[in-house]
């Protein structure tokens, strides 16, 4: 099957999903890297210190991680396009307040409250693109979808560099801000043509009404050991990525000594190899199963990230080696969404996602203070190796007690008014998917 094959024979409904939910994780890569890109502007302008601008970043951060898990339970109850319109709104009502801040304090509360919302896209779109999409292709799409992140944080760097480049700075952050709002309502019209998925109406049938999800309900006996490993998974992915992201432009320049154009050169190579190996891994995962393909980058990952901190070597070839570590460190995180989504019962999908993935964001961000911390005593290059190191060990940890989950049936997961209080753990849930039920 040619690359695109999968897309031309998708129904209407399955392609106005995949865009949507495309558009809405590109929305929330820009919304991140946009404040990253702005912030040394904001600390002149404001006059704040760098463990200031820590904080802002942080609290959008753990703000997004309470409410992905909160808008899980909401999209269990009331559907997952309805939450997602509703974040929507919230995104572009806090975009507008962020550009009329006036102060440190005002902007600090506003992305906090900006974060409250936007933590919906990645658990409930993911969920929603895995319950509409044919499941021989669930990879593809998700995968797909994810490399919205990789778009998400160009459209950033180039939005951000030529406004800065060309408007005073008291007007360009703002519109930075501004200019947010355009792709939301984007993102907003596209989803009125989303219907909610088959499989989660026809849950909704079943249960009558009832509520299934809860705050506890990530934690039932039925689907604990999937939670907790599936947030160790994303804790080890977050971890690794964290450490390369935030700081390795740092150790470019005070350990390897290169200039800020060339670090800039070298941030553009891995952004392009993360946008390559998400895409890359979409295929690969639908032919050779969520778990060996997720393995394979995670190994990858650790010994290319190896040869990049440890071995010397000159700047150029710093910068070709950028594109393949792009694509290992970050085209893994194109599996967490297939692999989650296939994971957990219709009832209480989202609010497994959205707990699974947003604590182990949250415990992968600890690596970003943590390698500072470590630096001090061992160096920076010895810190950032040690963190991706303890990353993918936890990642394959937990990849290797994950069961293989591709091309799952999700209207097997629908649970039923009579099994709804029932703490007995279905025994697919622990099981391999047969080759047989993929056609192979």
């Amino acid at each position: 099957m040619r690359m695109f094959d999968w897309y031309r024979a998708a129904a209407p409904v399955e392609r106005r999903t995949f865009w949507g939910c495309f558009c809405g994780w590109t929305l929330d890569s820009f919304d991140n890297q946009i404040l990253a890109f702005l912030l040394p502007t904001l600390m002149a302008t404001w006059h704040f210190s760098k463990s200031e601008a820590g904080l802002i970043a942080t609290s959008s951060l753990l703000a997004a991680a309470i409410g992905g898990w909160g808008s899980g339970i909401l999209s269990d109850r009331h559907g997952r396009v309805r939450v997602l319109t509703w974040s929507i709104i919230w995104f572009t009502g806090f975009s507008i307040a962020a550009g009329l801040t006036n102060s440190y304090g005002q902007l600090l509360v506003v992305r906090a409250l900006q974060g409250l919302g936007f933590g919906a896209e990645w658990a409930v779109g993911a969920a929603l693109m895995a319950e509409v999409i044919n499941p021989a292709h669930r990879g593809k799409a998700l995968g797909l979808v994810q490399s919205g992140f990789s778009v998400g944080w160009a459209l950033a760097s180039v939005i951000t560099g030529i406004l800065l480049a060309y408007l005073p700075a008291s007007i360009a952050w703002r519109s930075a801000f501004w200019i947010g709002v355009i792709p939301a309502l984007i993102v907003l019209l596209i989803r009125r043509y989303i219907p909610e998925p088959e499989v989660f109406k026809k849950m909704q049938e079943e249960t009558r009404g009832a509520i299934v999800a809860t705050w506890r309900s990530a934690l039932r006996r039925d689907v604990r050991r999937a939670s907790l490993l599936a947030a160790l998974l994303v804790t080890g992915l977050q971890a690794s990525s964290f450490a390369i992201a935030i700081w390795l432009p740092t150790m470019l320049i005070q350990v390897r000594h290169l200039q800020g154009s060339t670090v800039a050169v070298m941030a553009l190579m891995m952004s392009g190899g993360s946008f390559v190996g998400q895409v890359s891994f979409a295929y690969l995962n639908d032919h050779f199963g969520r778990r060996f393909t997720a393995m394979t980058y995670c190994l990858f990952a650790a010994s290319l990230t190896a040869c990049y901190l440890f071995i010397p070597m000159n700047p150029w070839m710093l910068a070709i080696l950028g594109l393949p570590v792009g694509v290992a460190v970050n085209g893994a995180f194109a599996g967490v969404g297939p692999m989650l989504s296939e994971l957990f019962p219709t009832a209480i999908r989202t609010t497994c996602m959205g707990f699974s993935y947003n604590v182990g964001k949250s415990m992968g961000a600890l690596s970003v203070a943590l390698v500072g911390v470590v630096a001090e005593h061992v160096g920076l290059v010895s810190s950032i190796g040690l963190f991706c190191f303890i990353g993918y060990f936890c990642a394959l940890l937990a990849l290797t007690f994950l069961p293989e989950t591709r091309g799952r049936d999700l209207k097997i997961f629908s649970l039923t008014a009579e099994n709804l209080g029932s703490s007995d753990r279905p025994d697919f849930l622990d099981k391999d998917v047969p080759s047989a039920e993929l056609g192979e």
